[in-house]
């Protein structure tokens, strides 16, 4: 008679899944926090320059945007293949970036506003002309703080 003897013959218990459904719903909250939504349909398509001196933006949310390129194929039978501006989600005239700056400065704090910058998305076969007349609106608009988006050029070749 012995004491202490070997169960050969048990099974392990199985796994618990009560806590499951909480690990799946602190992922979703996880994911629903970190992700950040595109704010704009591009219409326009936009491959910008490559360039090799860059710097990153700091805080992109002083950002405002203005895309320039050629319509989407499924907007070129309304507007054409030359470049258009693009201005949020409708496509604009240069007039109509002073409305556009105005209206981005009252949507922020009126200490954020100094610090506003105005990136100029332009697609890399986009003529000077359109950018050129951006920037004199840009100029009555008193938004002097003009960033240029590029891509990173592949120095390997």
């Amino acid at each position: 008679m012995s004491k202490f003897r070997k169960d050969s013959g048990k099974e392990l218990p199985p796994i618990s899944t009560a806590s499951l459904p909480d690990i799946v719903f602190m992922l979703l909250f996880f994911f629903m926090v970190s992700t950040t939504m595109r704010e704009v349909t591009l219409m326009v398509k936009v491959k910008v320059p490559a360039a090799t001196e860059l710097s990153k933006l700091e805080k992109k949310s002083l950002v405002s945007y203005i895309y320039v390129g050629e319509p989407m194929p499924q907007y070129q039978h309304v507007f054409g293949s030359e470049p258009r501006i693009q201005l949020n989600d409708q496509f604009a005239q240069p007039s109509d970036i002073l409305d556009f700056i105005t209206a981005e400065r009252e949507a922020r704090d009126e200490a954020e506003v100094p610090m506003m910058i105005t990136s100029l998305k332009v697609d890399e076969f986009a003529k000077m002309g359109i950018v050129s007349d951006i920037k004199q609106e840009l100029r009555k608009a008193s938004a002097l703080h003009i960033n240029y988006s590029s891509r990173k050029k592949d120095t390997e070749k």
